[in-house]
């Protein structure tokens, strides 16, 4: 029995569809496309997901961003430089979240 992706864990008896396209077309094919490095990758998704206020998708992808080379100094100074660009709000939640993942 293969391991399952985080999106099967999560929702695939909910959403099979959405596992599929989330596994096979973001993750197997956007991620995969060389033009642009995992790390560079991460920092643009990680930016998306604090400058949408999309907190509960980040923990899962502040990890991504330390195993895709990512360091924790970098992710919190690209929080700091994105309170002046996204609002301080969501930099305040954002560096929230980042403190407990970086605590694991």
């Amino acid at each position: 029995m293969t391991e399952q992706s985080p999106a099967q864990r999560s929702i695939g008896d909910f959403a099979p569809k959405l596992v599929d396209l989330t596994d096979d077309v973001l993750f197997g094919d956007v991620w995969e496309r060389p033009e642009l490095s995992k790390r560079d990758r991460s920092l643009i998704t990680v930016t998306s997901l604090i400058t949408s206020s999309s907190f509960e998708q980040l923990p899962n992808h502040l990890r991504l961003a330390k195993q895709n080379g990512l360091t924790e100094d970098e992710l919190k100074e690209a929080i700091i430089h994105l309170a002046f660009y996204a609002g301080w709000p969501r930099a305040m939640s954002a560096i929230q979240v980042a403190k407990k993942v970086f605590a694991e």
